[in-house]
């Protein structure tokens, strides 16, 4: 894994986006954390020598883009809401936030990515993945008080975990 310079750079990267999601104060800012821990991240799974790593990459970056759009959509509609003092359901916002974390996160309902992604990587990047990857979705769903989708998140994650 640390066998290059650029590969430390890229860990360091992650660390730092990670932090700087962790400790933003605005959901912007964390949105920002999450792109540079995702854009850092995608050159440690990708190895020349396995095809399935570079499969897996491709996966992982469609399904992050994709969670980073909508969470960044729903960031602008809170900016809006909170700018305007419009009528927008404020929960609606909350749970297209929730929802976001959670594909970023691999939980269930929105996991179906994450077991094809794992079978491309090595043991180390697993490892990264299933667990540096996860703080700053976990800790931003911590922000969030919808504790009834939480719920129903955990349950599922539970369920599909046994099976």
């Amino acid at each position: 894994m640390f066998n290059n310079s650029s590969k430390i750079l890229f860990l360091m990267m992650m660390i730092m986006g990670t932090l700087i999601t962790v400790t933003s104060n605005s959901w912007l800012g964390a949105w920002m954390g999450l792109e540079i821990n995702l854009l850092s991240f995608i050159p440690l799974m990708s190895d020349s020598n396995n095809l399935k790593s570079t499969e897996s990459s491709l996966k992982y970056f469609l399904t992050q883009a994709l969670a980073s759009t909508v969470l960044l959509f729903a960031v602008i509609l809170l900016m809006l809401k909170n700018n305007l003092n419009s009528e927008m359901n404020e929960s609606f916002i909350s749970m297209i936030l929730m929802s976001t974390l959670l594909l970023k996160s691999g939980a269930a309902p929105f996991h179906f990515w994450f077991p094809n992604l794992m079978e491309g990587l090595n043991w180390m990047n697993a490892l990264l993945l299933m667990t540096w990857q996860k703080i700053a979705p976990l800790m931003l769903i911590s922000y969030l008080n919808l504790n009834n989708l939480l719920m129903i998140s955990v349950i599922l994650s539970v369920v599909v975990g046994a099976l």
